[in-house]
């Protein structure tokens, strides 16, 4: 079997009894166990599995991934979603940027604009854009959270609700099979919310990762979005709500 399928099946396994042994997997592959130990620091690299001593199990959906691990990884992919997304954004417009390392790449890729407008809740964001003398820096106030550099809460919604801009880049911990976008943090998502329903064009930024990975707080379905931008194809039941609601993909 390639590592590829061993690995899909991993996470199967994981999915279906929610915990499995590093020796349930050596018997049940018929490899080695450090085969087996370097598929799940794979996966769980990804995300797609939560690492223990002895097995696996599911990723926890009650708290997010380290931002200083998650900025590292997929960040070739993350790279390329920028970069796309900085090509349909013409200097001169006006737009949000979220907390999130992917929106943060878009920040990196906008760095070559002129004249841009920037309304942000994320802090690492902000004090990567102000070196440009001619791009407009708004911060959102409200509650800086120390872990990612974001800004949340009642005051962060109410700031960002007295904008109407022609772009809002947002970034999300997971979307699950339903293609409900998910989050860790309940004022988080009334953050995005406020973004998305002041955004002429909501563009959301993921890797591929996020598909099927499970998070607490709901913040809505494919119909919020103008355009999703991504590194793999979907999977068939969230193609089918982009189709249906006339969400442009793009894969990056």
């Amino acid at each position: 079997m390639k590592q590829t399928q061993r690995h899909d099946a991993i996470v199967e396994l994981v999915k279906r009894q929610g915990y499995v042994s590093t020796e349930e997997l050596v018997e049940f592959f018929s490899v080695t166990p450090q085969t087996i130990r370097r598929d799940l620091n794979d996966l769980a690299e990804q995300n797609l599995i939560q690492r223990h001593h002895g097995g696996a199990a599911l990723p926890s959906s009650a708290e997010n991934t380290d931002w200083h691990d998650r900025k590292m990884m997929h960040s070739s992919a993350k790279t390329r979603i920028a970069a796309k997304v900085a090509q349909q954004i013409p200097d001169g417009s006006t737009l949000f940027i979220d907390i999130g390392t992917t929106p943060e790449a878009v920040a990196h890729a906008l760095m070559g604009h002129r004249n841009l407008q920037i309304v942000t809740n994320n802090l690492n964001v902000a004090q990567l854009m102000m070196a440009k003398t001619d791009f407009r820096v708004i911060i959102a106030g409200g509650t800086l959270r120390a872990s990612d550099g974001g800004i949340i809460g009642e005051a962060t919604m109410d700031f960002i609700s007295q904008f109407r801009l022609d772009f809002g880049v947002i970034g999300i911990s997971g979307i699950d099979e339903a293609g409900t976008m998910l989050e860790f943090d309940y004022h988080e998502v009334r953050t995005k919310r406020a973004i998305i329903e002041n955004s002429r064009c909501v563009m959301l930024v993921t890797d591929g990762s996020k598909f099927g990975r499970k998070a607490m707080v709901s913040l809505g379905g494919m119909e919020m979005l103008d355009s999703l931008f991504t590194d793999k194809l979907p999977p068939e039941p969230i193609l089918h709500l982009l189709s249906q609601h006339a969400v442009k993909l793009e894969i990056c």
